[in-house]
């Protein structure tokens, strides 16, 4: 089975965000020496533990720090952009690094109203994500010389394109598209199963996937102890709960009491929300995701994990890739 992994370039308490794109480059290189199959980045905004917001960019330069692995967005919030701009953006991508870049698309803004408005989006205007994502399909397509309105780099690169979703919209928009599908499970695992039957029900070949393609999300932190890994958790847990009561910041270093850090109606959320998740040692970490593998079957995972030292970062990143093989 195919691995991969998304990184949202997390910027720990402690440091900044020139600290945090080294250690983007830094791992991108390792995880192409582990043998991951792709490594995606994500557009998320105003959110100080993040340094992924100028998503293109970043894929340009995680690509020239890398030979063979496959670089894309996991994605790119088409809602805050222009599909022919993003066809320009990832059509140059694949003219520069052929065969290499993945484009997945969310209809999320990466950020709240505030953001919405600093991006020039329209409060108003009527939800068009299907037809964007079919327009920027079309500019990446066979050439058109007969088009108004061609991308040029863009036309013919074919940028392999995949739904990205927490929701049952996403499923059937990707079924409907007979496009590839990744699911947002680290951390909204909530309609999971649902959109995943959808999905695989309703798929319809539309030329560049033949079947269903499904990619699952795993939060993954391991270590050399069970014990080692669950206090290493305890920064994605806090900082998990610091965003979702409205105090996103950079992402805090692990702690020995999580109950005391995080309100106790807010602990089930958390639990919840981080629940496709596998932590601790190899041997429990080959085991977690035996089971999510085995529940879920998908044809891909994608791995993520918020991890405040670097070097654990890595460490977990390294043990999962060994236990996978």
């Amino acid at each position: 089975m195919q691995r991969s992994i998304l990184d949202l370039a997390p910027v720990p308490e402690g440091s900044d965000a020139s600290d945090a794109l080294a250690n983007t480059l830094n791992l991108a290189r390792n995880a192409e020496n582990w043998g991951y199959h792709r490594y995606w980045l994500a557009e998320h905004h105003n959110m100080p533990g993040i340094a992924s917001a100028a998503t293109a960019i970043l894929i340009g330069q995680v690509a020239a720090a890398t030979k063979t692995i496959r670089v894309g967005a996991g994605g790119v919030m088409l809602p805050n952009h222009a599909p022919l701009r993003v066809a320009e953006e990832f059509g140059t991508l694949a003219t520069l690094f052929p065969g290499r870049i993945d484009l997945g698309l969310g209809r999320a803004p990466g950020g709240d109203m505030a953001v919405a408005r600093a991006l020039r989006r329209s409060m108003g205007q009527a939800d068009t994500f299907p037809q964007d994502v079919v327009e920027l399909m079309t500019y990446l397509g066979p050439e058109r010389p007969d088009a108004e309105v061609r991308a040029h780099p863009g036309e013919g690169t074919r940028v392999p394109i995949w739904m990205l979703g927490s929701s049952l919209f996403g499923a059937q928009l990707a079924a409907y598209l007979g496009l590839p599908y990744a699911f947002a499970s680290h951390f909204a695992p909530g309609d999971l199963e649902q959109a995943i039957a959808i999905y695989r029900e309703k798929f319809e070949p539309t030329g560049q996937e033949e079947k269903p393609r499904f990619m699952l999300a795993i939060n993954v932190i391991a270590a050399d102890t069970d014990a080692e890994a669950q206090r290493l958790r305890t920064s994605q847990m806090l900082a998990f709960a610091r965003l979702r009561t409205g105090r996103p910041g950079k992402l805090p270093p692990p702690v020995d009491d999580i109950d005391a850090e995080i309100p106790a109606q807010i602990k089930p959320m958390v639990a919840h929300a981080l629940s496709i998740s596998a932590i601790g040692s190899p041997a429990t970490v080959r085991a977690q995701l035996q089971d999510l593998v085995d529940r879920y079957r998908p044809d891909e995972v994608i791995l993520t994990g918020q991890i405040w030292d670097p070097e654990a970062r890595q460490k977990s990143f390294r043990i999962a890739a060994e236990v996978m093989d």
